[in-house]
């Protein structure tokens, strides 16, 4: 018999780099941990905000993204917190990533010119 998905309920992945340990427990706790760092689940619109809100306020030094499926041109949608160079924009209503400079993360030493 094949697996049903409660409706409402979206798989949802979330990947951080440089968490601090209490991080990542919790989130394996709610998820699977499928290798370091990235987790994966399926939950409702409520809880993945919870989760999420979590990790935003207890990501410290570290960064993570969030994906989820969603019912749009892409098939998914995607959020950021913490330093990363990754920005999401909008672009004409589809969400893409822009570079920033390695100079927009914190504790980055922009080195002096050569004279």
């Amino acid at each position: 018999m094949p697996l049903r998905i409660l409706k409402g309920w979206v798989m949802l992945v979330i990947v951080v780099e440089n968490a601090p340990p209490r991080l990542r427990g919790r989130l394996a706790v709610w998820l699977l941990e499928i290798r370091a760092g990235v987790y994966i689940g399926s939950y409702s619109k409520k809880i993945r905000e919870m989760i999420w809100q979590y990790v935003c306020a207890y990501i410290e030094e570290g960064n993570g993204v969030i994906a989820w499926s969603a019912p749009n041109d892409a098939g998914f949608e995607f959020d950021t917190c913490g330093a990363n160079r990754r920005i999401p924009v909008d672009f004409d209503g589809f969400r893409l990533v822009a570079f920033g400079p390695e100079a927009a993360l914190p504790g980055t030493v922009i080195p002096s010119p050569v004279k």
